[in-house]
């Protein structure tokens, strides 16, 4: 903790020239007992303004939503701004605290303060080093660890059988996930050996900035082909998987492979929705890979949705996530 608020006053002054002296929030007793766990509370002077900084103690990062929710919390005693503090947030959760209009400073790193009219994202510095989206093969790879993985490590041969790319592109995968520090590469014998640094929930938040949506692109269809090769996808498939209920036409994920089907069995493209018709998601790797009951996987659907604002869409998506069995 004591390295966090050293941090902060260090940041604001090379920034800002403000130099500032935090201060334990006495009130901190008042709060329910699981944001005294998540964190402390310190009162800060920034120029004129009186705030109120919100730091982040937990190990593992809390979604935009759960934070905004819990700063509202607090504004119920503070009457002030509140700031949220973190020494290190991903570059979605930027984005999506910006979007909710949280303000926040991340010492050594970014600053959003809408209420001082400042936000400093010239300081950005990325968590991992630069790297960009993973290849959808680097993605399914690590999407079998995820949902389907059992391996200690994996070799590409191995994975070959099991995925369906060929021995040359999962190679490259391989170099992909070793680039950014996701996964450890070694050689036994004449074999490349894969092993992944994390597990489970872990692994997830370490892979999340480089994984994409799957959805190459989605078409509004008259109806489909009695032979389909289809699962449900989108706001359908978070309907199944939560309680939400957000959608009036239904959604199917296909393979770009069997979009090509589709479409030489004339399939009838609409250019704007009708009221019987449905949406087509074309994947960028085939949806069926992981499907749970002819409904695509949760971490996919997750990863589709996950550029929506719609705050209950969000809401579903963290509750589907925080529900699976890592």
């Amino acid at each position: 903790m004591e390295n966090i608020i050293t941090g902060l006053k260090q940041y604001l002054k090379e920034t800002l020239g403000c130099s500032v002296q935090p201060v334990k929030w006495q009130n901190t007793g008042k709060m329910p007992f699981y944001m005294q766990d998540y964190y402390a509370f310190f009162q800060v002077r920034l120029f004129d303004r009186l705030c109120l900084l919100m730091v982040d103690q937990s190990r593992e990062e809390q979604t935009p939503v759960t934070i905004n929710k819990n700063r509202l919390r607090v504004q119920e005693i503070w009457a002030d701004e509140v700031i949220y503090v973190r020494p290190l947030v991903s570059a979605y959760n930027r984005k999506r605290l910006i979007e909710h209009k949280v303000p926040f400073i991340i010492p050594g790193n970014q600053m959003y303060l809408p209420m001082l009219g400042i936000d400093l994202r010239e300081y950005y510095k990325k968590v991992r080093g630069k790297a960009g989206l993973f290849s959808p093969s680097t993605q399914v790879v690590v999407l079998y660890e995820l949902l389907r993985g059992i391996e200690h490590y994996y070799t590409p041969s191995r994975l070959a059988q099991v995925l369906g790319y060929t021995v040359m592109t999962l190679t490259r995968a391989f170099d992909e996930l070793e680039g950014v520090g996701v996964g450890e590469v070694s050689m036994e014998g004449r074999e490349r050996i894969l092993r992944f640094k994390e597990k489970g929930r872990k692994l997830w938040d370490m892979s999340r900035d480089y994984l994409r949506s799957p959805v190459q692109k989605r078409v509004w269809v008259e109806r489909l082909p009695e032979k389909r090769q289809t699962v449900q996808a989108g706001f359908t498939a978070l309907d199944h998987y939560t309680m939400l209920s957000a959608t009036k036409h239904p959604v199917y994920a296909v393979s770009q492979e069997d979009w090509k089907i589709m479409q030489q069995d004339r399939v009838k493209v609409l250019p704007i929705a009708e009221p019987y018709a449905c949406v087509i998601e074309v994947w960028r790797y085939t949806p069926r890979r992981f499907e749970e009951n002819k409904v695509v996987d949760r971490l996919s659907l997750y990863l589709s949705l996950r550029e929506n604002t719609d705050e209950r869409v969000e809401a579903a998506l963290e509750e589907m996530i925080g529900g699976m069995n890592w």
